[in-house]
């Protein structure tokens, strides 16, 4: 069957020359996107039941913009200072460039990974002697706790956000050609808010091992997977697709 129609179950881009507007133009098809999750920030309150208190902390490891906004939203809200000498350990460039909209960086002591969690360990070793805190969601990577256990440092996990399923109830008439599904997360939205779902016709995009074991567990089909050697994002996925279900329109 053709495809017309695309939920991407993330938010808009915001970049013009996004590749998922470029898949729109190209074969003539409507995409939508729409969060199936989104995050909702813990209070101070919470953070204290967690027994955490952030002046104990000399080093903060920041793994997402998420991460960065929720820490110095935790921070103002308990009235803490941050301190000129605060270490900060970014999981990639795009986070550390990103930390920018809350400190002035040349003055501040910051270091920077490539982009796995895992590219942090030098920097972290070489200062093994700071006392770490994570501030994170509930739904951290387990790629965090087990190479900051590897290392022997001090660190403390404190979950400073949370993922939380959308509310879909205006799209329960709407009807898409392929919904496409980021997270395991995600998948549990699309039967929470929906729990009688038949997939039916639809056709069913996933990234990642971890989202496609979720939709087989609820029983779903998946036509469309990503990364592979040959289709390594979710739009060469869904271009590939569409060019081949699409032939002859």
């Amino acid at each position: 069957m053709k495809v017309k129609t695309i939920l991407v179950s993330q938010p808009e881009p915001k970049v013009e020359n996004s590749p998922y507007f470029e898949l729109q133009q190209k074969h003539k098809i409507k995409i939508d996107f729409r969060p199936f999750i989104h995050v909702e920030g813990v209070n101070a309150k919470e953070i204290r039941l967690q027994k955490i208190d952030i002046n104990h902390y000399t080093a903060i490891i920041l793994t997402s913009r998420n991460a960065v906004d929720h820490f110095f939203r935790v921070a103002d809200e308990m009235r803490y200072k941050v301190p000129e000498g605060l270490k900060y350990f970014c999981q990639s460039e795009a986070v550390a460039f990103y930390l920018q909209k809350y400190v002035v960086y040349r003055k501040r002591k910051i270091y920077v990974g490539a982009k796995d969690f895992a590219d942090l360990s030098p920097l972290i070793k070489k200062y093994k002697d700071e006392k770490f805190l994570l501030p994170a969601s509930d739904q951290l990577n387990a790629d965090a706790p087990i190479t900051l256990n590897n290392l022997k440092v001090d660190w403390t996990q404190a979950i400073f956000y949370k993922t939380v399923m959308s509310d879909l109830s205006d799209l329960a008439d709407v009807y898409y050609d392929v919904l496409a599904f980021f997270s395991p997360t995600g998948i549990k939205s699309l039967f929470k808010n929906f729990p009688d779902f038949k997939q039916n016709e639809t056709r069913i995009a996933v990234f990642g091992s971890t989202t496609q074991k979720e939709a087989l567990d609820y029983g779903l089909r998946i036509d469309i997977l990503a990364p592979t050697p040959e289709t390594p994002s979710m739009t060469m996925a869904l271009e590939k697709y569409i060019s081949e279900a699409n032939k002859g329109k």
